[in-house]
């Protein structure tokens, strides 16, 4: 990430905004997979979360900011959250889907809708998540790839973060 593109980003609200992303691509296979269980685990991925995202710089690693969100992984493979790294009369909640991958790993996408101060749409954030569900069964881990889009779908800004997870109960 350019130190320009850096800038852009830290003042966008990171990965904080989080809304709807392939929705159109939930299928019965996506929807079966996500059903799948861990060995040993009640739920799985299901349910809900509080997380821990820490934005970091792409090329050196280095932590920028870190903030707390709840993920809410649904039966059937959909997921929302919501965050405290951008204020919330910038920003739609965010929408994704989820499905597991393999063993205890899982896969995740989602979106947001981004707004200037004065109420016009001025962005969309992606996020792209791979996750890991640890031994205990309560915790998990991940890492996010960003993709920032202007209002033509034109991708403007990326990014990386990753995030650790205890389960909400």
């Amino acid at each position: 990430m350019t130190s320009r593109n850096l800038k852009r980003f830290a003042a966008s609200g990171g990965t904080a905004a989080l809304v709807l992303a392939g929705m159109l691509v939930l299928g019965s296979g996506l929807t079966a997979r996500a059903r799948v269980q861990d060995a040993g685990s009640q739920n799985g991925l299901e349910g809900t979360w509080r997380v821990q995202v820490t934005v970091s710089d792409c090329q050196t690693g280095v932590a920028l900011r870190t903030f707390p969100a709840l993920f809410t992984f649904a039966k059937g493979g959909t997921l929302s959250v919501t965050t405290a790294g951008q204020l919330p009369a910038l920003s739609t909640t965010g929408l994704g889907v989820w499905r597991h991958t393999d063993g205890h790993a899982y896969s995740a996408v989602s979106e947001a809708f981004v707004f200037s101060t004065a109420g016009v749409w001025t962005q969309t954030h992606r996020l792209t998540r791979t996750i890991e569900v640890g031994n205990n069964q309560d915790e998990f881990t991940d890492t996010v790839a960003l993709q920032i889009f202007d209002t033509n779908g034109n991708v403007i800004v990326t990014g990386c973060a990753t995030s650790v997870g205890s389960r909400f109960e």
